[in-house]
């Protein structure tokens, strides 16, 4: 990119096909975020049905309010993402205030337990995205270290790298990571809860 403020090409792009009317535009788009969507929905939501009612409900308003998204806003991810962290939460609060019944949702245990819940959520939703947003290279390290349980000698031998490199992309990969307390949602233009 020149410019900082100019959109990436392929978010301008379909910005404008969608804004057309062109049924092929949300396909794409489908095809290329829904698994995003839907890990995000169900990550909040901890369930299967909800996350799919989450998913097209995120896609519907796309396709109903195309003009919605800014590309000079941020990315089209960021921004699905921030939609669907919104629509997901908007859901949970609903079903759990539905599931406490109309005399316990008006106690302040009752609000504090569901703002908890929410929280929890969120961070975990946030920390999904990081992981899946961040280069390849970081999320290698982190899996070897996390999953694998290798430190930073056996992550660099199984990534053919220096240990100085694969400890600064342990430390990158960790604090990318961290920041999913900070904000608690999807980064992004209306990502807050």
């Amino acid at each position: 990119m020149a410019k900082k403020d100019v959109p990436p090409r392929w978010d301008r792009k379909m910005q404008q096909r969608l804004a057309r009317g062109e049924a092929a535009a949300l396909g794409e788009l489908y095809d290329r975020f829904a698994s995003l969507v839907h890990g995000l929905a169900h990550r909040v939501l901890g369930d299967e049905r909800a996350a799919d009612g989450i998913t097209r409900e995120v896609f519907a308003q796309v396709w109903e309010h195309p003009d919605a998204y800014d590309p000079r806003q941020g990315p089209l991810r960021s921004w699905l993402a921030a939609l669907t962290h919104r629509l997901a939460v908007q859901r949970l609060r609903a079903t759990e205030a539905a599931a406490l019944g109309p005399g316990d949702s008006g106690s302040p245990q009752a609000a504090a337990e569901l703002e908890r819940k929410v929280r929890r959520a969120s961070v975990a939703a946030r920390a999904d995205y990081i992981v899946h947003s961040m280069p390849a290279p970081l999320r290698a390290a982190l899996e070897l270290a996390y999953f694998q349980r290798r430190d930073y000698r056996q992550t660099a031998v199984d990534l053919g790298v220096t240990e100085d490199e694969a400890r600064r992309r342990l430390r990158l990969g960790l604090q990318l990571l961290s920041t999913a307390h900070d904000a608690g949602a999807p980064p992004g233009p209306g990502g807050g809860v």
